[in-house]
């Protein structure tokens, strides 16, 4: 496979690993937002959030939580974000997923989005029932 972050999990290439057990690998982003951005990657292949199985992301997110304790306390960190990205038009590089904890200082420079605008008219109740109706 040509999968980079299964060349990290498989050590061929080599990382700055901050965590790792069976299931998952955490090391530091080689292009971070703020010092101690560190990616957490399942060891198994899986493109994105959507082909991720449930007990894979349930144990993920319980390492990620575990992970971003230890880089906010490590690095002195005023906050953390937790993204991630599905797909390339959401900004995924590595079509393996995997979960960004970005350290955040007041003042960082790193922005969010801005929403665009508000609902108009009924839209907010036809795009509410459109998402319900695949929760079916």
């Amino acid at each position: 496979m040509d999968c980079l972050f299964c060349k990290i999990v498989s050590k061929e290439i080599p990382s700055s690993v901050v965590y790792e057990d069976d299931t998952v690998i955490a090391f530091l982003d080689i292009n971070p937002v703020n010092i101690g951005h560190t990616l957490v990657v399942p060891k198994t292949h899986h493109e994105d959030l959507h082909a991720l199985p449930d007990d894979l992301l349930a144990k993920v997110a319980l390492e990620v939580k575990k992970i971003a304790t230890a880089v906010k306390a490590g690095i002195d960190a005023e906050g953390i974000n937790i993204e991630m990205n599905n797909g390339a038009v959401a900004g995924q590089i590595i079509p393996h997923a995997h979960i960004h904890i970005i350290p955040r200082y007041e003042d960082d420079g790193f922005t969010h989005w801005k929403g665009k605008r508000g609902y108009l008219g009924g839209e907010a109740t036809d795009v509410s029932e459109r998402i319900k109706s695949q929760l079916k």
